[in-house]
């Protein structure tokens, strides 16, 4: 299979099944878009949250992390806004009433799907990526799998849940994107040439997270990646990110990435843990851990010897705190952290690489819930907002109910136990009644999530570390990746008394760009919390506004324009 790259200048030998992030990388092209200026951006989130990596594909802006390959597709990769636009294609258009919609293809909404259509109820399942399974299963597509050699347990797992969901007969609709939402029961939704309006009449939420940004200098450099998207490009697309990796961050996602890396063939030059994990005093926590899921504690133990096998220093208490290179990522500075977080400048190393991953944790995808009036808290010890749900997921918002790490991040386990509650409880207040089947896994489900519940506080408490914000950043570095915002401009507006979401963004540009304010919002509330002697509340974070994710204007408003159709036809 062949691309044709930067206006046919050049063409590019890639496998099917590729998504054109992953082929760049695997060319060793890091760059994708140049910044008004001339800044080189690179792949960052790998899931379609940051748009660092648009690209013109066929004369279309479209995410080269979100787009799979195809035979003589024509790629630009410049500053997108620079190159003219192709028309978009025709969008036809429908409207579809099933009784459950969810939205989002990870554990818990794939659990939820399988577990409503099961008992009895017409689901239809939207997931924005081009397959199901999420962040968290990543497996290779059907193109790939005669290459990906042997899926992992991890992989078969996810893969098997996927064939749960079709043998169920739910209707699946990958690369389609819910944009924009009045009420629970009429969402507008937009795929490859469709545009539809769903009316359902239960609606889950099953967004997921993506990963909390920690800005420093450098780390807009092409090379610096979060640890989801090394990981995406190793197990989804079997493409080492580097030659030469340094992971750091904070949690056991580093661990798995790094083991995960090292056994590709990759140099994992060090990990730098945030947490002083092997403090004798956090023992008791490792203990509840094994005492609570046995499993994902030797899963753990298993990932530290790899480490120790391959010579992989970890290195606890200690963070990247700058990444330097010209045009890309060339040298890691690592430095060990005081308990608030700041770096201890006295205590420095630099490692030679040409990637750096960094997982610091993860933020809800709640855009489209808070659209729709769920409640939600913050929670300090997590530093995000949190969904107001039960055990079953039901929220405020008649007929909403919240899975999975949109409501909150709880990890895998915990959302798959939520995702079969969840559509178990959907299916009994749509009037049908469980086989016994459905119901003995009802029970299990709910035992797994009290497991779940109680390792995820011993792992939090293992894992525990300050929470970092600002503390790595210097004056000149980017806050807002989007508009190039400094740190400087940012606190040159507080100094002068700013002291709201609203007037910060409207006087420095933050959170106006691509991503919509899901990498700097989280930051600006807690910097302007922090100012005020206050707490972030729901108020203070940026406001969600259809489209819900950046989508071609001209898409839209034929998109529009169909459904205003659709409409009419209904009323006439």
């Amino acid at each position: 299979m062949r691309l044709l790259v930067d206006g046919a200048s050049s063409t590019l030998a890639c496998r099917p099944g590729l998504s054109v992030a992953a082929a760049l990388a695997e060319a060793g092209r890091l760059t994708c878009r140049l910044t008004a200026s001339g800044a080189p951006r690179g792949l960052y989130c790998g899931m379609g949250v940051c748009q660092e990596c648009v690209v013109r594909i066929d004369g279309i802006p479209k995410r080269a992390c979100m787009t799979t390959v195809r035979d003589g597709m024509r790629i630009d990769v410049h500053d997108p806004g620079s190159l003219p636009s192709a028309p978009p294609g025709e969008v036809t258009s429908r409207s579809a009433e099933p009784d459950v919609l969810v939205v989002g293809g990870g554990p818990a909404g794939l659990a939820a799907a399988a577990v409503a259509a099961e008992a009895g109820a017409r689901v239809t399942l939207v997931d924005e990526r081009p397959s199901l399974g999420g962040q968290y299963f990543k497996s290779p597509s059907d193109a790939l799998l005669p290459h990906a050699g042997v899926l992992d347990a991890q992989q078969r797992a996810g893969r098997e849940l996927v064939s749960r969901v079709e043998r169920a007969g739910v209707e699946a609709l990958v690369g389609t994107q819910i944009w924009a939402a009045s009420d629970a029961a009429r969402l507008l939704a937009l795929g490859e040439g469709e545009s539809v309006l769903f009316r359902p009449k239960r609606l889950i939420l099953a967004t997921g997270a993506y990963e909390r940004a920690v800005p420093m200098p450098g780390w807009t450099l092409p090379g610096f990646m979060t640890t989801g998207a090394a990981q995406t490009l190793l197990r989804a697309y079997r493409t080492a990110p580097g030659r030469r990796v340094l992971v750091s961050g904070n949690g056991p996602l580093n661990l798995q990435v790094a083991a995960e890396l090292a056994a590709s063939g990759a140099t994992v030059v060090a990990v730098c843990e945030a947490a002083r994990a092997r403090d004798p005093r956090r023992a008791p926590a490792l203990v509840l851990m094994a005492a609570h899921a046995p499993r994902l504690a030797r899963d753990g133990l298993r990932y530290l010897r790899a480490l120790r096998r391959a010579r992989v220093p970890i290195l606890y208490g200690w963070s990247v705190i700058r990444a330097e290179g010209e045009g890309r990522v060339e040298r890691a500075v690592v430095a060990q952290l005081d308990v608030t977080g700041a770096p201890l400048r006295s205590a420095e190393k630099v490692f030679s690489v040409d990637t750096i991953c960094a997982g610091y944790g993860f933020l809800p995808s709640n855009e489209l819930a808070r659209t729709l009036g769920v409640a939600h808290v913050y929670d300090r010890r997590l530093g995000q907002l949190v969904a107001v749900r039960d055990e079953r997921g039901r929220t405020n918002v008649p007929n909403v109910w919240v899975v999975g790490d949109a409501g909150g991040t709880i990890g895998a386990k915990l959302s798959l136990a939520g995702g079969l509650l969840a559509g178990a409880d959907v299916a009994r207040s749509l009037g049908h009644a469980l086989p016994r089947r459905l119901e003995r896994e009802q029970r299990g489900a709910r035992r797994a999530a009290r497991r779940n519940r109680g390792f995820q506080r011993a792992l939090m408490a293992l894992y525990r570390a300050p929470l970092l914000v600002d503390q790595l950043a210097a004056r000149d570095t980017v806050l807002c990746r989007c508009e190039d915002v400094s740190r400087a401009a940012i606190d040159e507006a507080l100094d002068a008394d700013v002291a709201t979401m609203g007037a910060l963004k409207r006087l420095t540009r933050v959170g106006m760009g691509r991503c919509q304010g899901r990498y700097c919002g989280p930051l600006m509330a807690e910097l302007v919390a922090r100012r005020t002697g206050g707490q972030p509340a729901e108020s203070d974070w940026f406001a969600p506004a259809p489209p819900l994710k950046p989508l071609p204007a001209g898409l839209l408003a034929r998109a529009a324009a169909t459904m205003e159709r659709v409409a009419a036809d209904r009323t006439a």
